[in-house]
Formats: structure tokens, C-alpha cells, sequence
């Protein structure tokens, strides 16, 4: 085998804990090898020390057989190893061309910009990747897979002969996912070698051509897609069978009591969407992208202006013009961006939940009980299963599903009975998935109601009791978990429904 990378017994360490603890991992000339783990896991540091961002602890890296040093990413990049990181590292007031080039620019003899050398350069690297996107466009005036795809366009420009791609298709649509293996795939017979890290089992089977497992800090084992099955991955990844990822529940009947009733939702983007939430449900919410499900919920809690709206819970019709006016209705959102939407990241894990609750642990005179405060949150620390050493950890420093739990603690802090779960495991591993979905199936159990947003058909059908399904801002179709099946879904998510 043509090895073009390896790293040998790698170890990082930082204060008070061991990130990785001896990984050694050999990739092909020309592969595409796909990283899992658990979120947690040491994937991160490891992609981090490869792209000159950390330095191990000990261990060495060999590029095409001789030993290499990385001080920085620059070097890295200089070498042929690029990352293309989820968070972009683009500028958004510049516009593609100069963020193509940042940094490498091309000037004429006289030392001004040649911009249309730069142009024409550009419009040639876009044209190899099958890419058309505006060149005049500021970046911030991208969608986010036109961004992807200049990523991928300044790797190229700078001749990578290494390619590291992190969560590459969380923010695509399913077509876009494809144009990026279908690109994937060409850079492959041009010799470029790519590590692609995913939390997706059928993406990581579409797409690798081996993988490697690291868990706990540890390289578990390396092999060929074609000799495994998703099982075994998942068995590697957390070293115990996930048999029950859905936790078996009991049908929710029509007769159980109505918590909340939604009737002619509408503004620019739904049309006179209805429906009912009974008490200890789960009501899923699916269809394709841009089908409106979650302008359904922001419309419900206010956060999106209607032209009409009738809400009623538990049978008394309420207003509801912001959040703040549904939340002290009861009702609360975990957002799909947690990490902008759902928490404040720079701050600890006792601050993020005890926000949602000051009510609770402040005295007559407005101060706050701090014994009180540390004993509310270590009872959601312990009840939700959030791994921490302390409370007073930084929540950027947890991992995806940790970082969730917090975001439903802060929610369950201001004591509401409904939950509106928008994408509920989004960037969460298959472990990590199972821990929210029992967590979901135990909150139900105390008589809290649930509304779940998800794009993953496998989760809707695994998880809700109802399914509503939404096609171009309308309920095209409701269909009860004992019948539903992805083709169902699919028919109406298509307009199936629509003129029934």
C-alpha cells in the first residue's frame, strides 16, 4: 500500500486531561477515510494536530515517508494538508475571488492586485470542482453549500494533496450532499487523499473507502467498508450494542387530554396550518427542506410575525407574540442552532441553566441564593446525564450531546409542559443520540408533551406517536406511528397530500 500519511502513538494532553492517548493511524494515497467516534472521542485534537493547530504531546507524523514537524497551519497548508473546518473560515464582506486567494494574492509587476488574473484563476478552479457561484457576490451573500464549495475551491488552488473535511454535509440539502461526493469522488482520481469525518453511517458507507475508530482518546482499529457492517462501526464507536436506539413506548389514544391546539397558523411562508398536541406525546414534524416545519414553531412561540393565529392550551385560547410569552405559557424551543440560539458558550454549565430559572434562587432582596443555585442545576446535572467534572465547566468545552442536555435543562428549569425539539440530534453521535432519545421517552413519561422537527426520517419514524407532514408550508399529510413507513413520508413531504 502507497502510504501518504501516518501517524504514529500520538498523545496529547492538556491540563487535567489526556485528549489521546497513543493513536497511530496509516492513510492511503488517494483514499477517502472516514474518522468516527463518539463526540468527545478525540477526533477534533487529532484533525487539530494534523492541520498545525496543536501540537502533540508526543508522537510522530510521517508525509510520504519522512518525518514532518508542524508548527502551525501555515506550514501544514505548505505541505499539501488542508482542513476545512464546519465553522467556515471565510470572510463574509470580502467577495469570493479575494477569499479564494486571501493571503496568496496575485499582483502585477507595478504591486497592485492583478484582479483579473484573480478572477479568471478563480473562475477556472470553480470550473474543475463543477461549481457556479456569482463572483462578485460578498461571501456573506453565499448559501451555506456555495461557501462549502469555496472551501473546497481554496484547498484546491493551493495544490492540497491532503484533504481533511469535517461534518461537510450537516448544512447541505440532500442534493447538495451528492454534488459534494460527486466532487469528493473526482478529487480521489486526482490522487488527493481526504480523512471525512460524519456522524452518518449511510454517508460514511456511500462515500469511504476505509475507516478508522477512535474512542476515548484511543485508536480502537482500521478497516475496509466493504468488511463491516454499520453494527460493527457502531460497536467499535461506543463498545456496546445499541440494540434499543428507540425506546419502545406505549401508542398515545386520541382521547388522552388536548395540552395545546394550534388553528389557521399563517404568514408568508405556512398557510392555515392546525393541529392538536396531546399530553405525554411526541408529534413529529417532517418533510423536505424548505417545507416549512420549523417557520411552523417560530410562528407558535412568536418569533415570526402571522397574519393569523388561534392558540389555545388546555382548551383556554392565549396570546402569544414573542417567546418570552410562550415561555411563561409553558412552552419552550430547543433550537436547532444550540450552539447561537441555545446557550451561552463562553460561559459555565451552572450559569446556562440557572438563567432560564432566577425566579427560583433569588432571595426578597434579589440576590441569589447560591446554595440554592448549585443544588437546582447539580438536580438537572444529574437527572440528564450531563458528563461534566463540574458545574462550573465552560459549555464550549462539552461535547454535542452534553451541550444539548444543558439546552433542555435550561428549558426544563422554567418548569414548562411542552418542549418544541427542533432537529433534537443534529451533530450528535450514535451514542449520544440514543442517551436524548431515552431522555425524550422519560420526559413523556412525567406528562410533558413534545414537538420534534427532524430531517432524519429514521428518528421521526423511531420517535413520534404522530406524524404531521408539511410540503410547501402545508399539512399535507398526518399519519399515526403504527402505519407510517418512509414511503408514506416521502408521498406527502412531495405534495402528495396536498389536493386530497
Amino acid at each position: 500500500m502507497d502510504k501518504i500519511l501516518e501517524l504514529v502513538d500520538i498523545k496529547k494532553e492538556f491540563p487535567g486531561a489526556k485528549a489521546l492517548d497513543g493513536v497511530s493511524i496509516g492513510l492511503i494515497r488517494g483514499e477517502i477515510h472516514a474518522l468516527v467516534g463518539e463526540n468527545g472521542a478525540g477526533k477534533s485534537t487529532l484533525m487539530k494536530i494534523l492541520s498545525g493547530i496543536y501540537k502533540p504531546t508526543s508522537g510522530k507524523i510521517f508525509l510520504e515517508g519522512k518525518e514532518i514537524i508542524l508548527n502551525n497551519t501555515k506550514q501544514a497548508q505548505e505541505l499539501g494538508i488542508t482542513i476545512i473546518h464546519q465553522e467556515f473560515s471565510l470572510i463574509p464582506y470580502m467577495n469570493t475571488v479575494d477569499n479564494i486567494f486571501l493571503g496568496r494574492e496575485i499582483r502585477k509587476s507595478n504591486g497592485l492586485l492583478d484582479k483579473k488574473l484573480m478572477k479568471e484563476k478563480a473562475k477556472e478552479l470553480l470550473k474543475r470542482i463543477d461549481v457556479e457561484v456569482d463572483l462578485d457576490k460578498t461571501v456573506d451573500d453565499l448559501s451555506v453549500a456555495e461557501k462549502q464549495f469555496i472551501e473546497i475551491a481554496k484547498a484546491i488552488s493551493v495544490n492540497a494533496k491532503f484533504l481533511i473535511l469535517d461534518e461537510p454535509t450537516a448544512p447541505l440539502t440532500e442534493g447538495e450532499a451528492k454534488h459534494l461526493f460527486n466532487l469528493m469522488r473526482t478529487l480521489k482520481a486526482n490522487g488527493v487523499t481526504m480523512i471525512f469525518i460524519s456522524h452518518h453511517m449511510d454517508e460514511i458507507f456511500e462515500i469511504a473507502d476505509r475507516f478508522s475508530v477512535i474512542r476515548d482518546g484511543k485508536w480502537i482499529g482500521t478497516e475496509s467498508i466493504d468488511q463491516v457492517t454499520e453494527g460493527e462501526i457502531i460497536h467499535m464507536m461506543v463498545g456496546r450494542e445499541l440494540k434499543d436506539t428507540f425506546p419502545e413506548r406505549a401508542c398515545i389514544e386520541d382521547d388522552r387530554e388536548v395540552i395545546l391546539e394550534v388553528k389557521n397558523l399563517k404568514n408568508k411562508r405556512i398557510k392555515n396550518v392546525s393541529f392538536k398536541l396531546h399530553k405525554g406525546e411526541i408529534l413529529g414534524i417532517s418533510g423536505l427542506v424548505g417545507s416549512g416545519r420549523s417557520e411552523v414553531v417560530r410562528a407558535l412561540i412568536g418569533a415570526d410575525k402571522t397574519e393569523k393565529k388561534e392558540i389555545f392550551i388546555k382548551g383556554k385560547k392565549v396570546n402569544i407574540n414573542a417567546p418570552n410569552d410562550a415561555l411563561n405559557l409553558g412552552i419552550a424551543l430547543i433550537p436547532e442552532d444550540r450552539k447561537n440560539q441555545g446557550l451561552v458558550l463562553e460561559s459555565s454549565i451552572k450559569n446556562n441553566i440557572s438563567l432560564s430559572g432566577f425566579n427560583k434562587i433569588v432571595n426578597k432582596l434579589n440576590l441569589i441564593n447560591r446554595a440554592k443555585e448549585v443544588s437546582e442545576v447539580n438536580k438537572y446535572v444529574t437527572s440528564l446525564g450531563i458528563k461534566t467534572s463540574s458545574i462550573e465547566r465552560l459549555v464550549k468545552n462539552l461535547s454535542g450531546g452534553n451541550q444539548q442536555k444543558v439546552v433542555i435543562a435550561k428549558c426544563l428549569n422554567t418548569e414548562c409542559e411542552i418542549l418544541i425539539f427542533d432537529e433534537p440530534t443534529r451533530g450528535i453521535d450514535v451514542g449520544a443520540k440514543a442517551e436524548i432519545y431515552k431522555l425524550m421517552t422519560e420526559l413523556v413519561s412525567k406528562g410533558i408533551s413534545i414537538i420534534m422537527i427532524s430531517s432524519e426520517l429514521p428518528e421521526v419514524l423511531g420517535m413520534s406517536d404522530r406524524i404531521l407532514v408539511m410540503c410547501k408550508g402545508e399539512i399535507t399529510g398526518e399519519i399515526y406511528a403504527e402505519e407510517a413507513n418512509q414511503e408514506k413520508i416521502m408521498y406527502y413531504a412531495t405534495g402528495g397530500g396536498i389536493n386530497d
